[in-house]
């Protein structure tokens, strides 16, 4: 499903996916750091819950705009791959 209505993200949206995508590469490369100095397991999880974290907030942020944005106009559309793109996307960010 294509979406030819640009922007696709509000400023708001995309500044907040950029700003928490940025704290994940940081922690991320903090991680490559942390394995490679040997620091404790402990720490290690502890940041990588942090990264991870980091990642679940932005798809969730993309997830909804997908629905209020992506979605909806495929179904106003009448798309027939719309309700399919939806079903794939509800079951890969609900594991």
């Amino acid at each position: 499903m294509k979406v030819s209505a640009l922007p696709i993200y509000t400023e708001e949206r995309k500044e907040n996916c950029l700003r928490r995508l940025k704290a994940a590469e940081g922690q991320l490369r903090g991680l490559q750091e942390m394995i490679d100095a040997q620091r404790t397991c402990m720490e290690v999880l502890t940041q990588l819950a942090s990264a991870q974290s980091a990642l679940r907030q932005v798809s969730r942020i993309v997830l909804r705009n997908y629905l209020e944005n992506c979605a909806t106009q495929a179904i106003r559309r009448s798309d027939p791959k719309a309700y399919d793109e939806l079903m794939e996307a509800i079951f890969k960010f609900s594991q």
